[in-house]
């Protein structure tokens, strides 16, 4: 969402927008100006609202008669915290008290809450402002029917935890007896706001408010995509072509519908790439039970036609990307004259790195509910986006939009396979084939695996010249993968802007002569988001080779990376080259390298960089910065006689800015270094004749409790709440891969290029 967009609040207390919220009391939202949705993208929403305010809200907040304060949270919890950070922004201008609080998901509703798409480490960052905005109205308008009914000045009276107070007489009204009162005032203008000072703060950067969702969740009284339990609900399985694009030829059914509890085998027409966000197609098999239909479906004799990618092979893939790589690209960012100073250099350094598909792999495969009663679709499902479930589903049904509905459980994970709905989709269609009847779409684990949005892969090759004092006067990077961009429209065959922008073209190092290209790479399967996104293959080949040099020139891997960085500026990324746009505003984002060198320096002081230690140890440091957050990364590994691979210490330095709700910064960030170190060890999706050759946790590696390090220590930068805030949920996941593959090398003498790990440490 581009910062010149400038949300508002607005007074929406006798409109009937949400029917969980009270309808005697004082309800607020933020929205945008009429002016400014004219100047939106046409998709944004339509205005109905009278007054110059579109009826595109983004933010609510209630306070009913009885004091109950309801806060509608619009984006999607999947772990991270949302359901909480979001609503104690309000909470906290408002000065509310946190256990009259109760907070409430919003549906998929583009018109009344905006962009609700739950991805790209933003909703807390870009929201902050306009929630705390949203809060203090409410809390002044409280202030000001208080000071109208006792007949005092307002400057006399203050909101104080759920009352508000007449100064000299102490006199007191609690919210709910003022909620109709206050309900019936204009909203104040922007610049008459009183927001609170970072001092007077109760809940934001205390660490003290607890997870609105924990103690069901803890209970398991938390409802899931799973959970969904409808009157006369069946079940349903669904065989999907193996390969990208394939699609079925015959089928028989006959013996799946001799299996007890199966009612009916009903085909999916699938959708030739590029898919988007629709289904793949195939045969689905909708049962009593969700054991029935799986059996149904093993009971499936199909015939399949696997179409342009049945040859798609990562062996002789990655063998293609390295050609790619090693020959010029179109180029993407161009300074100096990186090939003349290579041909002169004193030396000359290169390497290949590798990062294969992996796929995200949430606890909770994907699932979800659909019922048709009355021309009406009905959609329960642990989503990321739930408007864009909406939108294909309103399309592929053939139904107005206004008659469907998405309602978003709890997602069991997502890391960004659950921004494509396509299993949504899948639900509402069999609902349809069913006249209606309420059906469950479950994806099993191996479904997941195999049918999955992937993470991409890549080959980045990186050429260095360095002169007689070892330092680097060229420095050529070729990336090549193939693009998320692939699934919405013709395959680019090249990264796309917003993928170079993380961490490639704007890499921050103070080189003479640099010059990034970006060969050919095209797709053979749907490339999806993962955490991190194209950080992950960048920083580790970026922060890789950056060890490489430092050894090739005989110096500190930590001092030769600060070196590069050059002295502490703020670097607009327009300035780096005209053939790409930044994904956030640069002028109000500049890349602050003092901030980056501060983060290293952090972490290699608080893990004691430099220390002795016990023979087959060894630490590795790498840094990055992503999503408006910088991350330096110490870890420390220990190498077996037999190759065998641990993790004692990890020590990550952050700097996000100011911190909302720290409790949950840390947790994302200890979740990021397991994440990111799994990645580096295990992960890796393979395809053979097309197909994926993994099918479940015994041949796609995640994570266990053995690859966790025994002990993570993070060191949080404090933050001013006057700048921008940083995202927190990905940027932890880039540094690890390098640094653990640079400890490597610390402790064994043997250089880590390609992931997994997994393999290469034998005997």
């Amino acid at each position: 969402m581009s910062k010149d967009r400038t949300l508002d609040v607005v007074n929406i207390s006798r409109r009937t927008l949400l029917a969980a919220i009270p309808a005697a009391g004082l309800v607020l939202a933020v929205g945008l100006p009429r002016a400014a949705l004219a100047a939106d993208e046409p998709s944004y929403g339509a205005d109905s609202m009278p007054g110059g305010w579109v009826d595109n809200p983004l933010v609510f907040v209630a306070i009913g008669t009885d004091g109950t304060v309801t806060i509608t949270c619009h984006r999607q919890e999947m772990g991270q915290g949302v359901r909480t950070s979001l609503p104690m922004i309000v909470a906290d201008e408002l000065d509310a008290d946190w256990s009259r609080v109760r907070v409430t998901q919003a549906p998929a509703d583009q018109v009344r809450f905006g962009s609700q798409d739950t991805d790209g480490s933003r909703s807390v960052r870009h929201f902050f402002a306009p929630m705390r905005r949203c809060g203090a109205a409410a809390r002044t308008m409280l202030e000001q029917a208080a000071a109208a009914q006792w007949g005092v000045p307002v400057t006399e009276v203050a909101a104080s935890l759920h009352e508000v107070v007449h100064g000299p007489t102490k006199r007191k009204l609690g919210y709910g007896a003022l909620a109709a009162a206050a309900a019936r005032l204009p909203v104040p203008a922007r610049e008459k706001l009183r927001l609170k000072a970072p001092a007077q703060f109760r809940y934001i950067g205390r660490g003290k408010v607890k997870l609105v969702d924990g103690p069901d969740i803890v209970a398991g009284r938390g409802g899931y995509g799973i959970d969904t339990r409808l009157d006369g609900q069946l079940y349903a399985v669904v065989a999907r072509p193996a390969v990208y694009g394939g699609k079925v030829v015959s089928h028989d059914a006959s013996a799946a519908l001799k299996v007890p509890g199966v009612v009916r085998v009903v085909e999916i027409a699938g959708t030739p790439p590029p898919s988007e966000f629709q289904p793949l197609g195939g045969i689905a098999v909708i049962a009593t039970n969700t054991w029935a239909a799986i059996q149904g479906r093993n009971a499936l004799k199909i015939q399949w036609d696997d179409g342009a990618n049945a040859s798609y092979d990562s062996t002789a893939y990655k063998a293609a990307l390295e050609a790619a790589a090693r020959a010029p690209g179109a180029v993407v960012r161009n300074q100096g004259d990186a090939y003349a100073a290579l041909k002169t250099a004193a030396r000359a350094v290169q390497a290949e790195y590798y990062v294969p598909h992996m796929t995200q792999a949430p606890m909770e495969p994907p699932a979800a509910t659909a019922r048709i009663v009355n021309g009406h679709c009905e959609v329960w499902a642990a989503v990321q986006a739930p408007q864009a479930a909406h939108d294909r589903i309103s399309k592929r049904l053939g139904l107005p939009a206004d008659r469907v509905s998405v309602n978003v459980t709890l997602l069991g994970g997502g890391f960004g396979r659950k921004s494509k709905p396509d299993y949504a989709v899948e639900a509402a269609l069999l609902s349809q084939a069913m006249d209606g009847k309420p059906v469950k779409v479950t994806w099993t684990r191996e479904d997941d695996v195999q049918h999955s949005y992937y993470h991409t892969v890549s080959v980045e090759r990186l050429e260095a010249g360095l002169d007689a004092a070892g330092k680097p006067t060229a420095w050529l990077h070729r990336s090549a993968a193939p693009s998320i961009r692939s699934i919405f429209g013709p395959d680019p065959k090249h990264e796309q802007p917003f993928e170079l922008g993380m961490g490639l073209v704007n890499v921050p190092f103070a080189i003479p002569n640099l010059r990034i290209e970006n060969p050919e790479a095209p797709a053979h399967t749907r490339i999806g988001w993962y955490r991190s996104v194209s950080n992950i293959p960048h920083a580790f080949a970026i922060q890789s080779f950056v060890a490489e040099l430092a050894a090739a020139a005989g110096r500190d891997p930590k001092d030769y990376l600060l070196e590069l960085l050059g002295p502490a500026r703020k670097i607009d990324p327009r300035t780096l080259d005209d053939s790409w746009n930044y994904t956030e505003s640069p002028a109000l984002y500049p890349l602050d390298t003092g901030r980056l060198r501060r983060v290293i320096e952090t972490a290699a002081r608080e893990s004691g960089w430099g220390r002795k230690l016990a023979a087959g140890h060894g630490l590795g440091i790498a840094a990055h910065y992503s999503f408006l957050a910088y991350v330096a990364v110490v870890v420390e590994v220990a190498v077996g006689a037999r190759g065998e691979l641990s993790v004692p210490r990890v020590d990550v330095a952050f700097d996000c800015g100011a911190q909302v709700n720290p409790e949950r910064v840390r947790a994302q960030l200890e979740g990021a270094c397991v994440m990111g170190l799994g990645n580096a060890m295990l992960s890796e999706i393979t395809f053979k004749a097309g197909r994926v050759e993994q099918s479940n946790f015994n041949d796609y590696q995640v994570a266990r409790m053995n690859v966790a390090p025994r002990e993570i220590r993070l060191h949080m930068i404090p933050g001013d709440f006057a700048l921008p805030l940083g995202g927190v949920g990905e940027p932890g996941v880039p540094p690890m891969a390098p640094a653990l593959c640079n400890a490597i090398f610390a402790a064994t003498g043997k250089r880590i290029r390609r992931l997994p790990v997994a393999g290469q440490l034998g005997a």
